[in-house]
This record gives C-alpha cells, sequence and structure tokens, in this order.
C-alpha cells in the first residue's frame, strides 16, 4: 500500500455500508493527479487506486469521505459518498479493455481488507458506479469480472435456472437496490442491471433472462440485512 494523500475530503457522519468499485479511464499517473487535485471547480477523489500491477494506493482514509459517487442511489438511499468506499480501478475503459489478472487478485485482497472492517458492506452493497447511477456511468464496464469477485466472496452473482419473477420490473430492481425510474427509464435501469449481471447483452429488453437472474438475486438477498 503507497501512501499518497489527496486534500480532497470531508468528515464523515454516517457508518460506512457500501463498496463503490470504478474504472479510472485515465493512466494512472493522471488519475493520481486528476483525484488529488484541490483546484479542480468540482474536486474528485476516492478512497484507493488500483493500478494495473495490483499495486494500491491510498488517497483518502476509510474513515474521511471520498468524493467518488456522485449523483447516486442504492437501496433508498441518495448521495453514497457518505456511506460508502470508493476504488477506482485504472483501466482506460471497461468495456474496451480485459483487467489483468494481477489486478484483479489485488482487488479482491482489498475488498477482504475493507469488509472486514466494516461488516455492514453486506455482498448486495458491493455495486459498480453504473448500478447507483444508471445511464449516467458505466463503469466499471462490461468487462469487469463480476462473477471472479463473487467467486472469491466479494459481492454476488446470479445461479441461471431460476423461475422469472413476476410482476413490475421497476419494483423488483428497486427492492434488490436500483433507483427509481425518475432522472433515468426502467429500460436505462435495466440496462444497468444487464452491464452487471448480464453483460454479453446490455440491451435494456425486460425479457425471460433478465427476469430470471433478478429472482435468483433477490432469492439470495432476501435474508440479508
Amino acid at each position: 500500500m503507497i501512501e499518497l494523500p489527496s486534500p480532497n475530503h470531508a468528515a464523515r457522519q454516517s457508518a460506512v455500508d457500501v463498496l463503490v468499485l470504478h474504472y479510472t479511464e485515465l493512466p494512472l499517473d493522471e488519475s493520481l493527479k486528476v483525484l488529488r487535485d484541490d483546484k479542480r471547480p468540482n474536486r474528485v477523489s476516492a478512497h484507493y487506486v488500483l493500478a494495473e500491477d495490483g499495486t494500491a494506493y491510498r488517497l483518502v482514509p476509510e474513515d474521511r469521505i471520498a468524493w467518488h459517487a456522485g449523483r447516486s442511489h442504492w437501496r433508498g438511499r441518495d448521495a453514497l459518498n457518505g456511506t460508502s468506499i470508493g476504488i477506482e480501478i485504472v483501466n482506460l475503459h471497461g468495456d474496451r479493455h480485459d483487467y489483468p489478472d494481477a489486478q484483479i487478485a489485488a482487488l479482491i485482497a482489498l475488498c477482504r481488507e475493507i469488509i472486514g472492517r466494516h461488516p455492514a458492506i453486506v455482498p448486495r452493497n458491493v455495486v459498480g458506479h453504473s448500478d447507483i447511477a444508471p445511464k449516467r456511468k458505466v463503469d466499471p464496464g462490461l468487462r469487469f469480472p463480476w462473477a471472479t469477485l463473487a467467486s472469491g466472496g466479494i459481492g454476488l452473482w446470479p445461479c441461471a435456472g431460476a423461475k422469472p419473477i413476476d410482476g413490475d420490473m421497476q419494483v423488483a430492481l428497486q427492492r434488490f437496490g436500483y433507483p427509481p425510474a425518475v432522472e433515468v427509464t426502467t429500460d436505462d435501469i435495466i440496462a444497468s442491471f444487464q452491464r452487471r449481471f448480464r453483460p454479453s447483452k446490455a440491451d435494456g429488453a425486460d425479457d425471460l433472462e433478465t427476469r430470471a437472474l433478478l429472482a435468483d438475486l433477490l432469492d439470495q438477498v432476501r435474508h440479508q440485512a
């Protein structure tokens, strides 16, 4: 862990219960510069930056707020900076570039450490930026290996074969955690769900496969806090 403090942070008033994963969209050096720049009109930061070779940089202490989530919503709450930890993973665009094995191994280790310190981060509260800001954000991208993280105990991954969920899809998505269709449409939110859980076809269509995946995930979280 390399300590590289950013001046862009604030006091935390609430307990941490969400872990948000991003891609940087910039190379490492440029990302570190932006996330530590206190002269920008809209200052940004993250708690950690993870290089392609797995080297981790700590920019903001976990007991302080980093400015990484922006307008965001998960499980009935807005403005998630106050209750989250953000990790920026160096990748120029996760829809087009794979994440190196060494980087993902280091990410799993880092996430385990963070969750160990913050047990309120239950599996469904490990999210991508695209989950908490549908349409506005697409990171960490279609090539991000969520299934690999889930097999390492980080986050969730659906099992195939569940009976498709019935009823209002928007209501079901909100039960899992996704935002209401206020600034975006239900199709936009379905597309964000698919980017995460069915990256081979993130078309926003309310189809039976998507409903089956959501049904399994809702079953997995039925007894979670």
